[in-house]
């Protein structure tokens, strides 16, 4: 088998047999859905057969419950009889029931199901259900029918831009209220500003519902579901339908790595055992996370979570995923304590092969149903093949997250001074990456804003934002987080990747962190909301931060500076200055703390003349307009036969020059 990851990365040739494998796994598994004709687009469609189904004539419900004795379906229709509505058993372990009449279910109508194993009789929530409340009377989770007019899509097709600028966000706390936001405030608070600020998508955490908040959604219980906090589903359809008239995709934080263990909320024990969904024993549970994990083997599961993608890109017009937990899912210890230091680590008994073929396959299909779908992987472990084509030896992703990026900033700002900054230890993180691999490069996500950690602004400023953020007054800490915030960014951006990521608010340098309402915090929201008005307030510097990141994206978009690898013109590690080339565009950062140089040689790409074209000291950033972005400079040549230009070059700036 000849494979194109092999001409990528020769060093991989030693595991040849595991690619051809992967490969091989993929196909056998397909085939046994499939069969040698059939398509995955065809398969995944569990969410179209099970659930609540309206017919000409009434409704139908349909479970899988293969362990199952009986089932019956209770609610608000029936008074809540516990035996009136049995389902009956139809094979496979479906059971099914009809209600006759239009009128026999309505929206918003309260349901359960009660399952019956041997001498075990428990309530559970539908698995397939699209909605979940809380009883307001005894404040227990049930599903809820969806009846809703059908949406009316004013943009039917939508095509993602191919330069991925992200924005990161939480519906619930993207307000600025001490309580929940709502899919409506979402659309009419939060979508402009991310279109004002460049953003080509929008990555939304926390949408399948889950039952505590504090877990970011990462405890998913109702696969089907939208997070019922923050408004109905047409609702959250109307603010992807709005995002896509902005020009906005819109990329779901997809949970399959693990589910909530909860029984009476969630899908585990549905029909009575752990086996349903998921492995039994030790290798059901995540110790870290506390949930239970997939059996990615199993022929019904992959019919679920394929199922459930097919769901979300054709009910919602989702643009794409970035799949959550993928080193999780693909080791068998999780990635725990391992460090994958060489490439036996990749292929080994500790790699779970079952879970890699489902990432197959989920692509497989994701590109069947919506071929300029976007998918990301949350991989930290940096699994070989990971963003490469299946037929090329891949697992399918078109985007990996460069997590050791937000990683060795937080060591360096933690650990060093900043005469001690290693140009070497910089441009080798930020350029590192997979041969014909795309990268989403990014400072801080979410993880980084969490209580118990900081932002980058915070680690930079810390207890001076509360007093000196103020343009009244001159304060040396936030000069130096100012201009080192602008750095930090402008070299990830402009180095780390072939897309970019932001978390909502820490482009203008939102303060504090982020902490969900809990018993330890007295159930308070004042630190889950972000503080818009700080961006807007003309006396304050977080607009410098803000509009400097708007210039930034709009750069990054205008100039294509991702369709090319960078390329290292000249690091001067004495001087703390990177200067390297990309897209056509010249970079020289001045990380120095103290030492401005005049007339620095930077090297072009030609004779002819050359202009600033973003500088981070523009006043308007926040920065001292020490640069001139008028000044025309002469390409002069060099004895070594290269052109280079002599500039200006202050203390922590950062210059883009380019053909005048």
């Amino acid at each position: 088998m000849s494979l194109k990851i092999f001409e990528y990365d020769p060093y991989l040739l030693p595991f040849a047999s595991d690619i051809e494998q992967r490969v091989k796994n993929f196909e056998n598994k397909k085939r046994e859905l499939v069969g040698e004709k059939g398509s995955l687009l065809d398969f995944a469609n569990g969410h179209e057969y099970f659930g609540f189904h309206r017919t000409n004539d009434g409704w139908v419900y349909r479970e899988w419950a293969p362990a199952a004795d009986e089932l019956w379906l209770m609610g608000d229709m029936n008074g809540w009889n516990r035996s009136s509505l049995p389902l009956t058993p139809i094979g496979n372990g479906v059971f099914e029931i009809f209600l006759s009449g239009t009128d026999a279910l309505w929206d918003g109508c309260y349901v359960k199901t009660l399952v019956r194993n041997g001498d075990k009789i428990f309530e559970r929530t539908p698995l397939y259900i699209r909605r979940v409340l809380q009883d307001p009377d005894n404040y227990t989770w049930c599903g809820v029918i969806v009846d809703e007019p059908e949406y009316k899509w004013r943009k039917k097709k939508f095509t993602p831009k191919k330069d991925l600028l992200i924005y990161e966000c939480h519906i619930g706390m993207a307000q600025e209220k001490e309580g929940i936001g709502t899919y409506r405030e979402f659309c009419e608070n939060v979508l402009p500003r991310v279109r004002d600020l460049g953003y080509t998508a929008i990555q939304i955490m926390a949408i399948m519902e889950h039952p505590y908040y504090a877990s970011f959604g990462y405890q998913v219980s109702s696969f089907f579901a939208p997070c019922s906090r923050y408004g109905t589903p047409n609702e959250l359809k109307a603010l992807i339908d709005k995002a896509h008239s902005m020009g906005l995709a819109v990329l779901l934080d997809v949970v399959h790595s693990h589910a909530v263990k909860n029984t009476a909320e969630g899908i585990n024990e549905f029909d009575g055992t752990v086996c349903q969904f998921f492995h039994e024993g030790p290798r059901g549970d995540h110790s870290a996370w506390g949930t239970k994990l997939f059996n990615y083997n199993k022929n019904e599961v992959i019919h679920f979570l394929l199922s459930n993608l097919k769901y979300w890109l054709c009910e919602f017009h989702f643009d794409g995923f970035r799949f959550d937990g993928v080193t999780s899912m693909i080791y068998h210890d999780h990635g725990l304590g391992t460090s994958f230091g060489d490439y036996s680590k990749y292929f080994s008994l500790n790699t779970d092969t079952e879970a890699v073929t489902y990432l197959q396959l989920a692509n497989a299909l994701i590109k069947e149903v919506k071929p300029d779908a976007v998918t990301v992987a949350e991989d930290m472990s940096a699994m070989p093949g990971m963003c490469l084509p299946i037929e090329e030896g891949g697992i399918g992703f078109d985007y990996r997250l460069a997590m050791g990026i937000p990683d060795m900033w937080i060591k360096i700002l933690k650990n060093q001074s900043d005469e001690q900054w290693d140009m070497w230890q910089i441009w080798h993180e930020l350029t590192s990456r997979r041969p014909a691999e795309k990268y989403i490069g990014y400072v801080e996500s979410h993880d980084q804003a969490l209580v118990g950690d900081k932002t980058v602004i915070f680690r930079l400023c810390d207890s001076n934002m509360y007093t000196s953020m103020t343009k009244l007054v001159s304060d040396p800490v936030i000069d130096r987080g100012i201009a080192l915030h602008k750095l930090i960014r402008f070299a990830t951006l402009t180095l780390g990747g072939e897309g970019y990521l932001n978390f909502m608010g820490n482009e203008f340098g939102h303060p504090e962190w982020i902490d969900f309402p809990r018993e330890g915090n007295g159930w308070s929201y004042f630190y889950c909301r972000r503080q818009w008005h700080l961006a807007d307030d003309p006396l304050l510097r977080y607009g410098d931060l803000n509009e400097f990141d708007r210039e930034m994206i709009g750069f990054a978009k205008n100039s294509r500076i991702f369709r090319k690898y960078p390329k290292c013109l000249f690091i001067d590690a004495n001087a703390q200055v990177l200067v390297y080339e990309r897209a056509g565009k010249v970079f020289a950062i001045n990380f120095n703390p103290s030492n401005s140089y005049e007339g620095y040689y930077v090297e072009v790409k030609g004779r002819g003349d050359y202009r600033v074209v973003l500088s981070t000291d523009e006043a308007r950033f926040g920065g001292y307009d020490r640069i001139s972005k008028e000044y025309v400079y002469k390409a002069e040549r060099q004895p070594d036969g290269k052109y280079r230009i002599r500039v200006y070059l202050p203390a922590r700036t950062a210059l883009c020059v380019g053909k005048a």
